[in-house]
């Protein structure tokens, strides 16, 4: 990421030494080296191979994760320093006169996202300049804390004037209005920033104002000594708890993340927040994905993670009782989750507008998070097929080919009219509430993590893209380089060089897609089976690998230069809809690969609301450089259609991804 001329990177650099300068930040404070802290074990049995060791070339996932680094980063900043997200942590130091600047009581959260993401970014790509920018918002945030570690600005600025559009935050002291105030979503933000940015840079200048704050959460909530009975509002602070935990072994943060969980649905403990923020019912006792979908997402994966390190077979039932209701029953065929604008929540089971649907780019972030960790903890192929539906269609239609504009929501249809975006019916350029563009941006560098894990001897191949990655098995050292033209193409090449001789397993995935399976469940199916013709070799003869469990599964003795090669043959499939998802009834939409397509106005022009699928359809795949980046386009004499995610980058119009079936 180049910000060595960038008027933002400047400002924003002046702004820190200026602080430095007048308010006496010590330079040995602001990038002290970490000391060696107890890291703890994540109850995970698999594990991801680490960004650090993955060197990504793919033409497909490459320039996204650039776009984020050399454009939406930056943009960000900007952004930020305009709407005063800075500025409030200098007012709340008292450096700055003023009262609180912006609309959200969260504002604070996109700083911490922004440092997320570019220290994600630093792990695989080492970067001076950045890595010298985000010791300069953290030396910002760090004149925002209170001496005993609170972090809220909005409240230490003036407690008796939240923030502009917030009207459903009270005026008072700290911790009263937990439903709304996002003091305890604005720590956990916080703390998973904190902890990232200490694995990517192994300064404490972050992390130390994290710890702080736990502390200050450790000491006021939780039963007895005077201590606040609560949950809160919004989730999130008990995941950020629980990397705390690993990455300083002090128990209280687990602790604490644990006591939140529990204590959910709990009526004795507090007045409770009811379905919209999952505290109806104990969690262990919740069977079906209700409320604000982000909120759930977050929340679940905190279950996962007890559920791993303490195994806690209570969690683990509600969890997976859980995700069987939001893929069988509440996903769309995008991967998206949410159906409401109301509530930004999952509908009844079934309900799956798509003019309507909200699908906030937030919860699919949360949703892969989620499913990450479940994967992790199972190695059960189907987490993967939904993290990669998400991420191919519902995930990156959030943000715009030039890496500047952005979907909060991610609609299923449009109708050129209807402003569904936060009101626009196109991508805008920025939200009053931006917890969306930056959660892309702490989510995207990151995804190569998504591409490998690992247990013990076994080597999980999850995604397909290009890259070169050091692993470290059990008893093996390997490098593994991966060529693809992935999901243009199902044609796949690894070329395996352990360090010596010997025997260990490669368990690669096959796509759901491959397995004629759309999802797990019977939410949607393909109007007809295909072939399997999925075939796998090795050093150029096909060998008749165990297929389990949605994996092609080989154990031999691996030598330096072996290759294996994989062909998921691909072709235009319709999909079909459960009878009871009433808006998609008659309908079908149509896929290549991973990809979920679009008919979009743009490109058809005339009678597009008559557009249809015919049973004796056949269609055309043709690579189109030039068009969005460089797109696969299906088409044949009715329609054209594009990628879902590639959608409304040339202005607004209509676009359809159900179609109705109609007789020749």
């Amino acid at each position: 990421m180049n910000l060595k001329y960038s008027p933002c990177f400047n400002r924003c650099l002046l702004l820190a030494i200026t602080l430095i300068c007048l308010f006496g930040c010590k330079k040995n404070e602001m990038v002290a080296e970490a000391e060696t802290a107890e890291i703890t074990s994540t109850g995970y049995p698999i594990e991801a191979i680490n960004i650090r060791n993955i060197k990504l070339k793919d033409k497909f996932w490459l320039p996204i994760i650039e776009r984020v680094q050399q454009k939406t980063i930056e943009y960000a900043i900007e952004k930020c320093r305009e709407e005063g997200r800075f500025d409030n942590f200098l007012i709340a130091g008292g450096k700055m006169p003023g009262e609180v600047k912006g609309a959200m009581p969260f504002d604070d959260t996109d700083v911490y996202k922004i440092i997320e993401g570019a220290s994600n970014s630093l792990i695989s790509s080492p970067n001076p300049e950045l890595e010298k920018l985000m010791d300069s918002l953290v030396s910002i945030i760090k004149v925002g804390q209170e001496s005993d570690g609170y972090l809220t600005t909005w409240r230490t600025i003036n407690p008796a004037k939240p923030p502009a559009k917030w009207v459903e935050v009270k005026e008072g002291k700290r911790w009263e209005s937990l439903f709304m105030s996002h003091e305890l979503y604005n720590a956990g933000h916080l703390y998973e920033a904190a902890v990232v940015h200490f694995k990517a840079t192994g300064k404490r200048n972050f992390l130390d104002i994290a710890i702080k704050n736990a502390d200050l959460m450790v000491d006021t909530f939780g039963d007895g000594d005077g201590k606040i009975a609560a949950v809160p509002g919004h989730q999130i602070i008990e995941t950020g708890l629980i990397q705390l935990y690993q990455v300083t072994g002090k128990k209280e943060y687990m602790d604490l993340a644990k006591y939140f969980l529990d204590h959910r649905g709990d009526s004795e403990n507090h007045e409770l927040f009811g379905p919209y923020s999952q505290d109806h019912f104990p969690v262990v006792d919740q069977d079906e994905v209700v409320g604000h979908a982000v909120r759930a997402v977050y929340m679940y994966a905190g279950m996962t993670d007890i559920a791993a390190i303490e195994k806690d077979t209570a969690y683990l039932k509600a969890v997976n009782a859980l995700w069987n209701n939001m893929v069988d029953k509440k996903m769309y065929i995008t991967g998206g989750i949410g159906a409401k604008h109301d509530g930004e929540a999952f509908g009844e089971n079934y309900e799956l507008p798509n003019l309507t649907a909200y699908n906030e780019t937030c919860a699919a972030i949360g949703d892969v998070y989620w499913n990450h960790r479940l994967h992790n903890l199972t190695g059960d192929v189907k987490y993967f097929d939904v993290i990669e539906r998400t991420l191919y269609n519902g995930l990156i239609s959030g943000l715009s080919l030039d890496g500047q504009q952005f979907f909060y929501p991610n609609a299923l249809e449009s109708d050129g009219v209807y402003k569904f975006n936060q009101g626009a019916c196109t991508r805008k350029d920025w939200f009053d509430c931006s917890c969306c563009p930056t959660n892309v941006i702490r989510f995207i560098p990151a995804m190569p993590g998504l591409i490998y894990s690992k247990t013990g001897n076994t080597l999980y191949v999850n995604l397909y893209a290009s890259n070169e990655a050091t692993v470290e098995l059990k008893d093996h050292h390997l490098k593994v380089k991966q060529e693809t033209m992935y999901p243009w193409d199902g044609k796949v090449k690894l070329t395996i060089d352990p360090d010596q001789a010997g025997e260990f397993t490669m368990k690669l995935r096959i796509p759901g897609w491959a397995r004629n399976q759309v999802l797990h469940g019977n939410l949607y199916h393909f109007s007809s089976q295909m072939e399997d013709r999925n075939i796998i070799s090795v050093n150029d003869e096909q060998v008749n690998a165990k297929q389990e469990n949605g994996y092609f599964t080989i154990s031999r003795t691996w030598q330096a230069g072996d290759v294996v090669e994989l062909s998921f043959p691909m072709e235009v499939r319709k999909v079909m809809a459960n009878q009871l998802v009433e808006e998609d009834r008659g309908k079908m939409s149509l896929e290549y690969g991973p990809l979920v397509y679009a008919v979009e106005e743009m490109d058809n022009k005339i009678d597009f609301d008559q557009i249809g699928l015919y049973p004796s359809d056949r269609f055309k795949v043709e690579l189109k450089p030039d068009l969005l980046g460089g797109v696969n386009t299906v088409s044949n004499e009715h329609l054209t259609a594009i990628p879902y995610y590639a959608w409304s980058n040339r202005g607004v119009g209509k676009m359809k991804i159900w179609l109705p079936v109609k007789e020749n």
